[in-house]
């Protein structure tokens, strides 16, 4: 199996919902208007019903409810009702994936979106992309699960999906991994290349020809995403850490690291506990 036969296989390939579609082309035009993006949001109960909860969440803390999608969408901006729009109609696509616990790896997409949302914050990136790259790097992880669930299964055994070792067995075992499959899905489902591209540099951020500063964000994302649902031990996370990149971002080590804090940086800003920075975000996984 090489990765173009995995993913030329139209009859294999989920179908994205028309509303998923029209969003996704939505992100390279600048004449898309609110009242369009609200018109196609209200013709699927499922994403509307979404939408509202998610503006009535803690997260916005919002004085008054939310009751029109018209309304959650200027509560809750252009940038994050794509991603819920991407991460409902991916969601839905992928429903049905035996052999994985699809609660736990849509957890881990959402930390992993929170955690590069945060450092590109810090770190002079554009928040808005490293959030949906957090959120949606890993579904080359269910289409492999998908199409190929042998080979998934043999992968599953030698490696959990969110284990630090997965991506070295993916390349030992197939030439490729779930990045890469990733990577390929956003070109079939025509995402603009400013998001298609960095996709491809999250693996290995540095080796890229032109730098992206989001996609060595979601590079340190994941790993911090992984470790906290995982529970690493300390000893782990400390000797796992990915110091070239944040050397490359800028980023002291510290913000998760505090025993790497001294006198001359200690204003470093710390990430709050993964739970604590996406609550309220989590009805997105609803």
């Amino acid at each position: 199996m090489d990765l173009k036969s995995l993913i030329d296989q139209p009859s294999k390939l989920p179908t994205v919902p028309r509303v998923t579609q029209r969003v996704i082309a939505s992100f390279g035009s600048e004449d898309v208007t609110l009242a369009e993006i609200a018109e196609l949001i209200e013709a699927d109960p499922v994403l509307s019903a979404r939408l509202l909860r998610l503006a009535n969440s803690s997260y916005f803390q919002v004085s008054r409810s939310i009751e029109t999608v018209d309304d959650a969408i200027r509560i809750l901006g252009m940038a994050m009702v794509r991603q819920i729009v991407l991460a409902g109609g991916l969601m839905g696509s992928y429903a049905n994936i035996s052999g994985m616990d699809l609660h736990q790896f849509w957890t881990y997409s959402l930390y992993t979106a929170c955690t590069a949302r945060w450092l590109a914050e810090h770190s002079d990136g554009n928040r808005d992309l490293a959030f949906t790259l957090g959120l949606m790097h890993g579904i080359g992880q269910l289409h492999l699960h998908s199409v190929a669930p042998a080979a998934a299964v043999a992968l599953d055994q030698q490696a959990h999906v969110l284990s630090p070792a997965r991506l070295r067995c993916e390349t030992d075992s197939l030439g490729f991994t779930y990045l890469d499959v990733t990577a390929a899905l956003a070109g079939v489902w025509n995402f603009p290349q400013s998001l298609a591209e960095p996709m491809q540099q999250v693996a290995d951020p540095l080796s890229a020809a032109t730098f992206s500063r989001e996609a060595a964000t979601v590079h340190l994302g994941s790993w911090h995403a992984r470790n906290t649902i995982l529970e690493t031990p300390a000893q782990e996370i400390h000797a796992q850490y990915p110091h070239a990149v944040g050397v490359r971002l800028g980023i002291n080590p510290g913000w998760v690291l505090p025993h790497f804090l001294t006198l001359n940086n200690a204003d470093t800003p710390q990430i709050p506990a993964l739970h604590e920075l996406s609550h309220g975000l989590d009805e997105m996984l609803n």
